[in-house]
């Protein structure tokens, strides 16, 4: 896609467009995932060497997703930020970010279409979604977050940088936790 890309100049210097190291909602963690995997790509002098570290681009995200299961992570670290579109109590939808404002209300706060609401996503596929996610100001040490839906997130942004080399989310992650890419098996035909 033309607007979204990474690269690295002759000098070294690395440049992203579009993808989620770069865009203001994703958070801290998930931008320095896919920036060190980017770094290890970048190491390559030619297609062949590029090629040949994925492999280790790979492991790159693995270590990142052990971090998330073994919740070796900064809470402050997942925090999202997004810019609400308008008003809290127009969105049609429960999408985090009126969540978010609505918890914001709540607490006396005023909020308005075109502000930014910062955010932990703590459970996704709550029933009440009040408890889906909570603002970034109740956010503490001891605030548990939705492992999966982080996990999820990191996939994504793997598979958005290695796409092209053949990598969709679900071979990623069955790489990541299966241990190996799998294949698809498909039956032989017999001759009668």
């Amino acid at each position: 896609v033309l607007n979204r890309y990474y690269g690295v100049f002759e000098s070294g210097k690395i440049k992203v467009r579009g993808i989620e190291a770069v865009r203001r909602d994703t958070p801290p963690f998930i931008r320095k995932a896919q920036m060190d995997m980017i770094r290890v790509l970048a190491k390559a002098s030619n297609s062949e060497a590029f090629m040949k570290r994925i492999s280790e681009s790979v492991e790159v995200l693995r270590g990142y997703v052990e971090k998330l299961r073994k919740k070796d992570v900064d809470v402050q670290d997942l925090i999202i930020s997004k810019q609400l579109s308008m008003h809290p109590n127009r969105y049609a939808h429960d999408v985090f970010q009126a969540i978010a404002a609505r918890q914001l209300m709540k607490e006396g706060i005023e909020v308005s279409g075109g502000q930014m609401v910062r955010y932990l996503i703590t459970d996704a596929e709550n029933k009440r979604p009040s408890s889906r996610v909570k603002i970034a100001e109740l956010v503490n040490d001891n605030t548990r977050f939705d492992t999966e839906k982080y996990m999820d997130m990191l996939i994504m942004a793997g598979a958005n940088i290695l796409s092209p080399f053949g990598y969709t989310e679900e071979e990623l992650k069955d790489e990541i936790y299966y241990g190996e890419k799998q294949t698809v098996l498909t039956p032989t035909p017999t001759i009668t």
